[in-house]
């Protein structure tokens, strides 16, 4: 690629090979479960169990299950000493819609937090910016609600839709994580998006080293949500 600007980042809808198709989308679905499934027996040994919910980002879209982000934190955090799961809910090509309709699901095993990870697709097909604040804003009372430490991962809109429509879109995530009180990382490609080394052809997703990039960045905001949980677990058990 000639520009590393972040304007010129994701300037046109995907190609259809971006998206999930509904086959791939239905075994996703069943992934995060079967994840709960194998670590819901762990939740009483003291581990840590966090969620990444997102869409094709957080999947690991053209990537081996050990190279997504989930596991490419779980094992930096587990470098550090923590005892701790990240389970990967991401679905490919999924929108704030869909993981609205999927949050309460996915959240039927135990879970101590959740990193989310939603708004890419919505800002890639112009969706009113309305829509997905209204969506996330939603599943962040749900999350709340269940009394969830919450790491939000900030989107920026593609300038192709306009000044207007970027400076929407990219208010909803400092916005929601005020009012719920809940910590930001800003933009979730930072450091990544545009750089030839660390994405794919496809000029949207990360690449292995591209997760990897992400991984340490967010790294110091994740091991915060980590102790955070570790003080709530320990007064729960005073």
């Amino acid at each position: 690629m000639e520009s590393t600007s972040h304007r010129n980042f994701i300037t046109s809808p995907p190609p259809m090979h971006s998206l999930a198709c509904v086959m791939t989308i239905g075994l996703l679905l069943l992934m995060p479960r079967m994840a709960f499934a194998q670590s819901s027996t762990q939740s009483a040994t003291g581990q840590i169990t966090i969620v990444a919910f997102g869409d094709s980002l957080t999947a690991g879209y053209l990537l081996s299950p050990s190279a997504a982000f989930p596991a490419q934190l779980q094992v930096a955090l587990k470098a550090k000493g923590y005892k701790v799961e990240i389970v990967n809910a991401g679905v490919s090509g999924d929108t704030t819609s869909g993981g609205l309709d999927r949050i309460e699901w996915t959240l039927q095993s135990p879970a101590d937090g959740v990193i989310l990870e939603l708004g890419a697709n919505d800002a890639l097909r112009g969706t009113d910016t309305k829509v997905p604040r209204e969506n996330l804003d939603k599943i962040l009372t749900v999350l709340k609600s269940k009394n969830l430490e919450v790491l939000l991962a900030g989107m920026r809109a593609p300038q192709n839709w306009g000044a207007d429509y970027a400076k929407a879109f990219d208010a909803i995530f400092p916005e929601l994580a005020a009012k719920y009180a809940v910590s930001l990382y800003p933009f979730f490609l930072d450091g990544v998006a545009l750089d030839p080394d660390l994405v794919m052809q496809d000029g949207l997703h990360p690449n292995e080293k591209g997760v990897a990039e992400i991984v340490r960045r967010i790294l110091p905001q994740a091991e915060a949500m980590v102790l955070k949980i570790q003080e709530r677990k320990t007064a729960a058990n005073k």
